[in-house]
């Protein structure tokens, strides 16, 4: 499962988070240590859609489309966790992200019981990845916040995708 992030900055640039997620992605396939990718992302705007672009940039590395699933309700990494489970019927999986990021993610599979490794795509630059790191200590507090007090649960859950 490769978290989503948005392709490009907010002032064009191209985003190396997403870059860098694709590329491990990517490599875990052409090692054949994954035979499907779930790409998990946010697609709340008609003009945002986090999950077709990391398919497109997928296929455009050589990963045929079949071999991609879209999940487009992964709006917070809890969503996208909890739907791996709920929706895609994976008890264990593969998290592609940044090694901060999937930290998160392995925290949320353990506390539901799923069986979840990480594989680290490469990091951003500390100074271009501050506002990110920064973001992601606010999130792990709302992430403790969504587990042992709110018991948030995914925005959508919706029906069952099989994958194989």
């Amino acid at each position: 499962m490769v978290l989503g992030t948005s392709q490009y900055l907010s002032n064009g640039d191209r985003n190396l988070y997403f870059s860098y997620r694709i590329e491990a992605a990517y490599a875990l396939y052409r090692a054949k240590k994954v035979a499907y990718i779930l790409v998990s992302g946010d697609n709340g705007e008609k003009t945002y859609n986090e999950p077709k672009k990391m398919r497109d940039a997928l296929i455009k590395k050589g990963v045929p489309a079949e071999k991609i699933v879209l999940d487009y309700a992964g709006f917070r990494t809890l969503d996208s966790v909890v739907r791996a489970k709920e929706v895609f019927g994976q008890e264990s999986f593969i998290v592609v992200s940044q090694k901060f990021h999937n930290e998160r993610a392995l925290y949320i599979a353990e506390n539901r019981g799923l069986k979840a490794f990480g594989f680290n795509a490469r990091d951003v630059a500390q100074y271009a990845g501050f506002k990110t790191h920064l973001r992601e200590y606010l999130a792990r507090v709302k992430m403790m916040l969504d587990l042992y007090i709110l018991g948030t649960s995914p925005k959508f859950l919706g029906e069952a995708v099989e994958i194989k």
